[in-house]
């Protein structure tokens, strides 16, 4: 029971608009010119040269921060691949760009597979005793086809290196600092080692050893092996046969091997046929190092002309100068 009765204020039908949102703000994705323009655009159409100097100062710290990932990267694989002493460091180059175009990148993902943000590095260990002739001119040749960032290192192992050794990967690139500018590595480290060794990923893939399997590797980045299984089966023989047959034989051994050159020689202007392949490379590399071109027989020494006209194997001729 209520003490007393008041009369309603106002009605039960009346109806208040309420807002719907706390505040309007203008639409920024509006087009410049018409009546719904941003605040920060100018009359004329152009960006506020605040917002511009804004948008600028953000491109230049994106920049500095994927230069700095670039850098902690390379770190990273220097901690994954303890073999260098970095205070030994001597060179790292780009190596310059020929006039013919640059593969991209696309080629090296299908190849080796995609490593985003992380540059592609291939390490290699090798004895300055015996320098790996074939790899110096794969390298020159990798360089015609990437943007290779190439670096020699010296092992604590190694007393002494000979200055043409430090220098064979070319000079110091002033955007060496830069890796994320390079579409692959090319690490070469003189280290006391029995047997030349290739790393290249610690986390999926065992070490590669031996020159010729690494030159096997190496050449596939250029390009595929022959898909006939005896064309890749006879590059394959000559390429063992010039490592273990002419570089590490004796003299009949290695005349033997000469002979079976000159009568491939006889059928083709190349030991596998009409085409450059690897086993010229391998074979020729050989054949310097043990010094028998002089006495070579005629299909030799005309193949050893073809070689030289090519303009490949400079690098590895500097090195026994």
């Amino acid at each position: 029971m209520s003490m007393y009765q008041v009369k309603p204020v106002c009605g039960g039908d009346v109806k208040l608009d309420l807002p719907a949102c706390m505040y309007k703000l203008p639409n920024v994705h509006a087009q410049q010119g018409n009546s719904c323009t941003a605040e920060h655009a100018l009359q004329n159409g152009e960006l506020d040269p605040a917002v511009k100097a804004l948008e600028a100062r953000q491109d230049e710290i994106m920049r500095k921060l994927y230069e700095m990932k670039a850098v902690v990267d390379g770190l990273a694989k220097t901690i994954l691949t303890p073999d260098a002493d970095l205070d030994l460091t001597v060179s790292s180059s780009l190596s310059s760009q020929s006039s013919t175009a640059f593969r991209g990148t696309t080629d090296l993902d299908t190849l080796l597979g995609k490593d985003l943000g992380a540059l592609r590095d291939i390490v290699i260990n090798a004895n300055p005793a015996q320098p790996p002739l074939t790899l110096l001119v794969l390298h020159s040749l990798l360089c015609q086809r990437y943007r290779v960032l190439s670096t020699v290192h010296v092992h604590s192992s190694v007393s002494s290196v000979p200055p043409q050794l430090l220098s064979c990967l070319g000079p110091r690139h002033a955007d060496s600092y830069a890796r994320h500018l390079f579409q692959l590595g090319f690490t070469l480290i003189w280290k006391d080692v029995p047997k030349l060794q290739m790393k290249f990923s610690v986390q999926s893939m065992c070490p590669v050893e031996g020159e010729a399997n690494v030159a096997r590797f190496l050449f596939k980045l250029l390009t595929p092996y022959p898909s006939d299984p005896a064309q890749a089966t006879l590059v394959d023989s000559w390429v063992d046969t010039a490592f273990f047959q002419l570089a590490e034989g004796g003299a009949k051994e290695q005349a033997a091997v000469l002979r079976a050159f000159n009568s491939a020689l006889g059928r083709s202007p190349w030991l596998c046929g009409p085409e450059f392949s690897l086993a010229d490379i391998a074979c020729y590399c050989c054949i310097l190092v043990r010094g028998s071109t002089s006495s070579a027989p005629a299909n030799v020494q005309r193949w050893i002309k073809s070689c030289e006209n090519l303009g490949h194997f400079g690098p590895a001729k500097l090195l026994l100068q």
